[in-house]
């Protein structure tokens, strides 16, 4: 099975596109860097350095500090595809964070981004 040409990707490169789509409607880096964090279990800093490092997209989901379980309480589609149903690990993560900066573009409330009322420390 050969992997998607965009797991090769940085994460640097796709990052500025991000935050340039959430401050567009008013919402902050510090914003798209937390979505980022809770998600992956990154700290600011390990981010940081990955953004740094210009990761990989495949890398950059493969050696994340720890995956948020609450990330399987995301749903909805993205450039057409619903993120719950697509099939291959690596994707789906990546439609994950896809969503997430979505919701936070359309102005959805932070805690409910982070699915706070999941049970996740």
């Amino acid at each position: 099975m050969s992997s998607h040409r965009f797991y090769a990707v940085s994460v640097a490169s796709v990052y500025p596109l991000y935050r340039a789509k959430a401050e567009k409607k008013g919402r902050s880096k510090a914003e798209v860097d937390q979505i980022i964090c809770w998600l992956t279990g990154h700290s600011q800093t390990s981010l940081d350095d990955e953004l740094a490092r210009a990761t990989s997209f495949e890398d950059f989901f493969a050696q994340a500090p720890r995956m948020n379980p609450a990330r399987t309480l995301i749903t909805g589609v993205v450039c057409g595809v619903r993120v719950e149903e697509v099939a291959e690990p690596t994707m789906r993560e990546i439609r994950y964070l896809d969503k997430l900066i979505d919701e936070l573009a359309k102005g959805k409330a932070i805690d409910k981004i982070l699915r706070q009322k999941a049970s996740y420390p």
